[in-house]
């Protein structure tokens, strides 16, 4: 068991879960870590032989996986490839999480504030007045006002 294994471990359980390091991995982290290592294949690691494959390692109640469960989960799945142990832990140590998210294209109009216009150009529309005291004090001010109850 290397450090870079058990780094590649971590950053693999913390995948998703903000800026906490995670020390046990739940399977939709255990399934991209097989994924983005490139260990999964159409014959013989399949998605559904990694799922039975992390279900027999963890607890019977638990959710989650530690360290030493993934070991014991690559063992099993490197018998079952028929391949040394070696050969997916090298794969899992080179690969690192990757994001599929998209990226938002640029809009003119909205990105750049210079070319607002109308009420927006001033900040956007607003239903409180700045000059009006707000609150109860303002309702109950008799002082002279225009139509809309602005005060002069």
């Amino acid at each position: 068991m290397s450090a870079a294994l058990k780094q590649a471990f971590i950053a693999f359980a913390s995948y998703g879960k903000g800026q906490e390091l995670k020390q046990d991995m739940d399977n939709k982290n255990f399934s991209k870590c097989m994924k983005d290592s490139g260990l999964m294949d159409a014959k013989v690691i399949t998605s559904t032989e990694v799922d039975i494959t992390f279900a027999k390692v963890k607890g019977k109640t638990e959710r989650t996986i530690n360290f030493t469960q993934f070991c014991a989960a690559l063992d099993h799945l490197a018998a079952k490839k028929g391949v040394p142990r070696a050969d997916l832990e090298a794969k899992i140590e080179a690969a690192s999480p990757k994001s599929n998210a998209t990226q938002a294209d640029a809009v003119k109009f909205h990105d750049d504030k210079n070319l607002y216009t109308g009420v927006y150009k001033n900040g956007g529309p607003t239903n409180v007045d700045k000059r009006a005291a707000g609150g109860l004090a303002g309702l109950c001010d008799r002082s002279p006002a225009d139509n809309r109850g602005v005060k002069f």
